[in-house]
């Protein structure tokens, strides 16, 4: 047995003694979870089953074929990407936007395009894996600021030595449910002369209407906010998105590894995810039926209510939580059962996701 497979069966083992092992199940995957209650899939709005949505990106494939065939600076930018673009710009109410093939590479492309080692990133301690690993590669200095601590991070833009900075958080946090005081953390970049990076992966089609958090705080078009998005949760199809000032979105189209050297998003959802802005911008009440069924679902397992469409309760162990999801699993209910690493309190947790519109 060489060195190398040795280490891998040592490292499986240790996985399966700490219950971490994680595992692909189509039972639990789109057109297999008719007939069961489904409280883990992140279609918060329901819109990738929307035929509206279906429709528009079924015609995208008859006009723009299944993929985008390049990179988006060689012939992959489509009408269908500008399509989103502009949608996408328009619900949230940002002068631009640029689309990226998934929401990770958005966030890695912003930050690594951001970073420089005279620029400080100071991001919160929760914020997704996709966010950690575009400051580790930015060539920045990173400091992590404990979650939702303004004092702290207050302390950390005024004592800094570099002269930029970076403030990196998520509008609605994807384990816990619960949100950034963006108005907040907005003036104190304003203060320390800091850009704000917002990920809204969690609030576009939640907070403000489905408009977002910033949009919500009244931030949409500040010059010291850009804000990051994925069309997989409330937009029903995937990709991902950066929506900023003019100025930053030409900055990506030159600099961003992640846009430049990677095929463009299949046409077909980014034509879906711009129908699903449009839905989303005329029908308002989608959002609050979302808040609705997810107050019920806070009642019922007896937590907190979040802000955001995840309803969070917490395991004793990774192994209480994996016998907890399989065993709702047998009964009909598909929850999300969430384990170190992915959890950044190290707090195994199920993970209970509202849904609108099904």
């Amino acid at each position: 047995m060489s060195s190398l497979t040795e280490w891998l069966v040592s490292v499986d083992e240790d996985r399966r003694r700490a219950g971490l092992v994680r595992r692909t199940d189509a039972r639990r995957g789109t057109g297999s979870r008719r007939g069961l209650l489904d409280l883990a899939s992140n279609d918060y709005l329901g819109l990738g089953d929307d035929p509206r949505v279906r429709a528009a990106a079924a015609t995208a494939i008859e006009t723009y074929g299944a993929g985008a065939g390049a990179s988006r600076v060689v012939t992959g930018t489509t009408a269908g990407h500008e399509e989103l673009e502009r949608e996408l710009a328009v619900l949230t109410g940002q002068p631009s936007c640029l689309a990226f093939s998934s929401g990770y590479a958005a966030n890695i492309g912003l930050l690594t395009a951001l970073g420089s080692p005279d620029t400080l990133i100071v991001s919160d301690e929760h914020v997704h894996a996709s966010l950690i690993d575009g400051a580790r590669l930015s060539r920045s200095p990173v400091r992590i600021c404990p979650h939702n601590d303004l004092a702290v991070l207050e302390e950390l833009l005024r004592d800094r030595e570099q002269t930029r900075a970076v403030v990196v958080v998520e509008s609605i946090y994807s384990v816990l449910g619960d949100a950034t005081d963006l108005a907040r953390v907005a003036a104190l970049c304003v203060t320390y002369d800091a850009l704000l990076v917002v990920d809204e992966a969690h609030g576009i089609g939640v907070a403000g209407r489905g408009r977002g958090a910033v949009h919500a705080a009244g931030l949409s078009g500040a010059p010291h906010v850009v804000v990051t998005a994925t069309l997989s949760k409330a937009l029903g199809t995937q990709g991902g998105a950066v929506l900023g000032t003019p100025l930053v979105r030409e900055h990506l189209v030159n600099t961003a590894r992640t846009f430049i050297f990677d095929t463009g998003l299949a046409p077909a959802a980014a034509v879906g995810a711009a129908e699903a802005c449009r839905i989303i911008a005329a029908e308002p009440g989608l959002a609050d039926e979302l808040h609705r069924i997810a107050a019920v679902i806070a009642v019922a397992a007896g937590v907190p209510h979040a802000p955001g469409a995840v309803q969070s309760i917490p395991a004793d162990s990774a192994e209480h939580a994996v016998t907890a999801a399989d065993r709702l699993f047998d009964d009909g209910v598909v929850v999300g059962c969430f384990r170190p690493p992915s959890v950044p309190d190290g707090v195994s947790r199920l993970r209970l996701v509202a849904r609108a519109g099904v």
